[in-house]
């Protein structure tokens, strides 16, 4: 008897998981569309960290690569999915040579900057 009480007593308490609170969690650069669409190739790192901040990564051997992740762990699973960016800029001669991204790149990005 005592066990069937302390059985029942645990999967009733189970139920209860949804009533803590769970706070989300944030991590690197948050990059929105706006500050992607004042991305031009061309850019020097300076323009870089103006439009989008310095970057989560900087490869202390390669200081022509700069990584931007963005990772957003859900504390509850009914506020929606966890989320993951990443946007990779390459540079040439301190100047944008190519962007890899989960983003989309506008138009724009490929007319130069004068």
């Amino acid at each position: 008897m005592r066990y069937a009480v302390v059985l029942v007593s645990l999967l009733m308490l189970s139920g209860c998981t949804d009533w803590i609170f769970r706070i989300d969690i944030p991590q690197g650069n948050f990059l929105d569309q706006n500050s992607i669409e004042d991305l031009r190739i061309g850019m020097t790192k300076e323009q870089v960290v103006f439009v989008l901040g310095l970057p989560v990564v900087q490869d202390s051997f390669d200081t022509d690569t700069w990584y931007y992740v963005y990772d957003l762990k859900r504390g509850m699973k009914k506020r929606g999915k966890d989320v993951r960016q990443d946007m990779f800029i390459y540079f040439e001669d301190e100047k944008i040579a190519r962007v890899e991204s989960d983003l989309e790149l506008p138009e724009s990005f490929y007319e130069p900057i004068e």
